[in-house]
């Protein structure tokens, strides 16, 4: 009786947040919501859980400290952000962005656009370790190549997160792949062996569709969109491959395990010294009087930290070339925050864990514990709205539960993963469905129903578990695990 009352204690932030989401945007602003009402509303259900746990005897100075902590969490998230926003100004004005879809535009063909997206960000994604960073850099321009031949951006956008997340998932230098198997008692390279069971699969199938979705594309219209822009390229910019030395140079930085902040931060200031090495023509027209070293320092910052305008006649283009720096990412910021108030105010007064004790309880049998695990893990990305906490709670509550049936640990890894990783972009004011979206430029409801690998894969492991396939057993000490 007392677990029941803590469960319904538990639900009603819940309902509220998700009740006052819904009529927010479906019934109010539509893709407006994140301009500032959603923020209000993810404040106004924290209030709603806070009221509900002081009511149940949870101190207010418990509910600070929680909020506090989970503030703290996102820190380093919060200034790759802003660092983000700076990277793609500076990567704007220096040419790399505008070369990489100038020459994008002519090696890439339209119908088989939305597969190359894909798999380039994989690779990107897995040499990296990061779907953050794919999509800031590679990913930006793939947007740019897309709505210059004439494809939906919200198609473009689903296949460079499915790409992205799908080398993240499987880098043995990405931070979820080594947090997930340290969770669920596993070694790194037993979680991502027995990942890929599931991920290959779901990855397949995603690419399947995409080349499905590329036969309909129309080339004329590509054609006709594409030559002007490469003109009015030609004319704005000094474009070189050698600008494709930034880029490279931070992917091998990330490859080398330094970490994010510091190889944007230089990927940034490489992009600035390349701006006044290569495009001193454009800096020219773009500062206001004559080109000094004042006006120069001036306008590289405005690059960097608020909007600047290119002079841009084609209106595809001009879209493209479109870039506010770090004060584009306020938005986002200001989102995450609220987010963040609401799930260290579930975690402080126990609702977190009520939820996940209720779900737990649903589990009978082995393919029931999957997908309760895989439901803990979204559910835990709506409500805590962090990825990390998708995976360590979850990690620590069922631990005990799959030892106690006799499943190997990567059972439980692999899950996580499957589940809590990737669901976490489709969640809009979730830490990574909120920065995907500001930095893509597309609204995340817009690409959810185009990533195809992020909602195939939790569907695959709850089918194998319940097909009882690759489902690895413990054994007795000195022989090998059977699946």
């Amino acid at each position: 009786m007392q677990q029941n009352k803590s469960l319904l204690k538990a639900l009603i932030p819940v309902i509220f947040l998700v009740g006052a989401l819904s009529f927010n945007v479906i019934g109010v602003f539509g893709n407006d919501a994140l301009a500032g009402s959603n923020q209000f509303i993810l404040l106004l259900s924290g209030a709603v859980a806070a009221l509900v746990g002081v009511l149940n005897g949870t101190s207010w100075d418990t509910i600070v400290n929680g909020i506090g902590k989970s503030v703290k969490s996102t820190t380093n998230a919060l200034v790759i952000l802003l660092l983000i926003g700076s990277l793609a100004g500076a990567w704007m004005i220096s040419g790399i962005v505008p070369a990489m879809i100038y020459y994008g535009l002519q090696v890439l063909n339209p119908k088989i656009f939305l597969v190359a997206t894909a798999l380039i960000c994989a690779l990107v994604s897995l040499a990296t370790g990061s779907s953050w960073s794919t999509t800031a850099t590679v990913g930006i321009a793939l947007i740019g190549i897309g709505k210059a031949l004439g494809l939906n951006e919200a198609f473009v956008a689903g296949s460079v997160i499915s790409g992205a997340y799908f080398g993240d998932k499987i880098s043995p230098l990405s931070d979820t792949t080594n947090l997930a198997p340290a969770m669920a008692g596993t070694d790194l390279f037993t979680h991502i062996r027995y990942m890929l069971y599931t991920t290959v699969p779901s990855f397949a199938l995603a690419l399947l569709i995409f080349g499905l979705m590329g036969l309909n594309v129309k080339d004329s219209v590509a054609v006709n969109q594409v030559e002007p822009i490469l003109t009015e390229l030609e004319g704005l910019f000094n474009l070189t491959p050698w600008l494709f030395l930034v880029p490279a140079l931070v992917i091998a930085l990330i490859v080398k395990k330094m970490p994010a902040l510091p190889a944007i931060l230089v990927g940034t200031l490489a992009g600035i010294v390349f701006a006044v090495i290569f495009q001193q023509d454009l800096l020219s027209q773009l500062t206001e009087g004559p080109l000094n070293l004042k006006s120069t320092y001036k306008l590289l910052m405005e690059s960097l930290t608020v909007d600047v305008s290119y002079p841009a006649e084609h209106p595809i283009l001009s879209e493209l070339l479109s870039s506010s720096g770090m004060a584009g990412m306020l938005g986002t910021v200001w989102l995450i925050l609220s987010a963040m108030v609401f799930g260290g105010t579930m975690e402080a007064c126990g609702f977190l864990r009520a939820l996940s004790q209720a779900l737990l309880k649903l589990a009978k049998g082995t393919a029931s514990l999957v997908a309760t695990t895989a439901g803990t893990c979204v559910a835990l990305n709506v409500t805590a709205s962090d990825q990390y906490l998708a995976i360590v709670v979850p990690g620590r509550m069922y631990a005990d539960a799959y030892r106690k049936r006799g499943l190997a640990p990567e059972n439980l890894s692999r899950t996580l993963e499957d589940s809590g990783t990737v669901t976490s972009v489709l969640v809009p004011y979730n830490t990574c469905g909120a920065y995907q979206s500001t930095v893509l430029g597309v609204d995340t409801l817009a690409y959810l129903p185009y990533t195809f690998f992020n909602y195939f894969s939790p569907v695959i492991t709850i089918l194998y578990a319940a097909l009882g396939v690759k489902i690895r057993k413990l054994v007795k000490p000195g022989k090998d695990s059977k699946t």
